[in-house]
């Protein structure tokens, strides 16, 4: 029987149906917008879409709008003083190849170009890729930067666009970098040289290889093998994860130093969720949602839960109520959280849902509460921004330790994850906050700049590709309806690149994971991005 609420004017048992349609049309409004940025046969779509959405949010519209003026000018920045180059030196106005000469800021960028619709820019970053990216460099690259960079970036514009183009490249530079699993454990080294094929670690660890750095290629490679249907790259850091496993303590905490011969950990090293260890934690989820959540990636879920279980032994909190995660030496507990840590609020709020009710109540509380941290990391310095890294002395309030500020993106990133999952708009709110603070601090008139003291606002002389990559576009999601690239259907690399999910069948290497083909984000004309008949449009 159906009640008819008179305080709506609906009827209660059509409410929810309501709402999952409203979603949808929402959703739908979001393909309209992208074809009408992408296709001109349809002028007007656009500004019909723009009307829908300024009616819907005009303000987090409105934010959205400056946040993509800010990629352009950051982009047009980078064309104009550094264009080819790794990265641009804003105050000297001039590029340097931070990473080999790779074009890491035009490939990081790639993504984020597309994303915004800024289809001039992605065609003339493409056409690059096309005509002048070259891998055969005679330079020690880092093999996790490279991939998470470079191997990431090639393939979420492939994922996009359905350009092959970016798929040749991005097997050709993951080709250069496989001779780094070359050793007796599979656990790789961490540079190689790309022309000769010689990898090796870097003597100031010792010569042990470090746990984020060979821990954060699944993703990548996974989805390599997944589009070219080569099982090589799946296999290669897969068999990373079965040699983690074998060491795998009950708490889930690796030390971040690894023999890559014996596969051993250095017990006395460090373990942390900030620099040398965080993405591998992440990718542990990841995985798991990029293989659609099915049995075959279900251990990665299992290990995931089991380092949660590790974190929460590090949290503590500060008599304010502030929350914090710290790392550990040996047995010795230092009350010290890097901003590269505050990744973990967006991390487990994505994880959450995999748990039992009253289980994910608990993890995401906890994703709320370290937020509020690492936004008061912004908030409790003179400029505004954050520093590198915070100190809790005793459980006292935090007190900035490393007070450089290089336009990094975690903490964005976790209020656009929870943003997204809770719909609360305090989270936009408090992105907008941090975003004006780079605008008043970072922004000059040749791109944006770093800080060397975030008391101070002294200036630096760099633009991190990582700036156009991550903390950009996710502040752009931010402001963006939750349906746009969609958490059902996109999973982030390390990089923020996103990569479609496909679901994963049978073990790895097996039959039951076909090849897949990428038909893009929406279908665009067959001759804009120079296709041959017959490939992808």
């Amino acid at each position: 029987m159906s009640i008819w609420n008179d305080s709506y004017g609906l009827l209660v048992c059509f409410q929810a149906e309501i709402s999952r349609l409203d979603e949808e049309v929402n959703r739908l409004y979001d393909q309209l917008r992208m074809a009408g940025i992408y296709l001109d046969e349809n002028p007007n779509i656009e500004n019909i879409i723009k009307k829908h959405h300024l009616e819907v949010d005009p303000v987090n519209n409105a934010r959205r709008e400056k946040v993509k003026e800010a990629m352009l000018h950051a982009w047009n920045s980078y064309v104009k003083y550094a264009w080819g180059q790794d990265e641009l030196q804003p105050q000297s106005k001039n590029g340097v190849n931070t990473f080999g000469g790779l074009g890491a800021t035009l490939v990081d960028s790639l993504d984020t170009l597309y994303i915004m619709g800024l289809k001039e820019e992605f065609k003339k970053a493409r056409d690059w890729v096309a005509e002048s990216l070259e891998f055969d460099k005679d330079y020690e690259a880092s093999v996790f930067e490279t991939t998470i960079r470079v191997v990431g970036g090639l393939l979420s514009a492939y994922d996009l666009s359905a350009d092959k183009i970016f798929l040749e490249k991005a097997r050709d530079i993951t080709d250069r970098l496989l001779p780094a699993w070359d050793t007796s454990s599979g656990i790789p080294y961490n540079r190689i040289n790309l022309a000769e094929g010689k990898a090796s670690n870097p003597g100031w660890n010792g010569g042990n290889s470090i746990l984020a750095d060979s821990g954060t290629e699944q993703l990548e490679f996974i989805a390599l093998s997944q589009r070219t249907g080569d099982q090589k790259y799946q296999q290669k850091v897969e068999n990373v994860i079965r040699q983690f496993q074998k060491i795998f303590p009950s708490d889930g905490l690796l030390p971040i130093n690894i023999n890559p011969h014996s596969g051993a950990v250095k017990s006395y090293s460090k373990i942390t969720f900030g620099a040398m260890g965080d993405s591998f934690y992440e990718y542990l989820l990841k995985v798991w949602i990029q293989g659609n959540k099915t049995e075959s990636v279900k251990h990665y879920r299992q290990m995931w839960e089991t380092s949660m279980e590790g974190l929460l032994g590090l949290t503590r909190k500060t008599s304010s109520n502030f929350y914090y995660v710290c790392e550990k030496n040996g047995d010795s507990l230092s009350e010290k959280m890097d901003e590269l840590a505050c990744f973990v609020p967006g991390m487990l709020a994505l994880g959450a849902s995999g748990y039992s009710p009253e289980k994910a109540e608990k993890i995401m509380n906890l994703a709320e509460e370290l937020a509020w941290t690492c936004y008061n990391f912004y908030q409790s310095t003179p400029t505004k921004l954050a520093g590198e890294n915070y100190y809790f002395h005793g459980g006292q309030d935090m007190v900035v330790g490393t007070s450089w500020n290089i336009l990094r993106p975690e903490t964005i990133e976790s209020l656009m994850y929870l943003w997204r999952l809770t719909g609360n708009k305090t989270y936009q709110d408090w992105g907008w906050d941090i975003f004006q603070a780079f605008e008043k601090n970072s922004r000059i008139e040749s791109g944006y700049v770093g800080l060397k003291d975030v008391n101070t606002g002294t200036k630096d002389d760099m633009m991190q590709s990582f700036f156009l990559a991550e903390t950009l576009k996710y502040l752009y999601l931010l402001f963006s309806p939750p349906s746009f690239i969609s958490f059902d259907e996109w999973v982030f690399n390390t990089e923020a690149h996103p990569l479609k999910i496909v679901t994963r069948h049978g073990n790895e290497g097996s039959s039951g994971d076909a090849e897949v083909q990428s038909t893009g984000l929406l279908l665009m004309p067959s001759d804009l991005y120079r296709h041959d008949k017959g490939d992808p449009p």
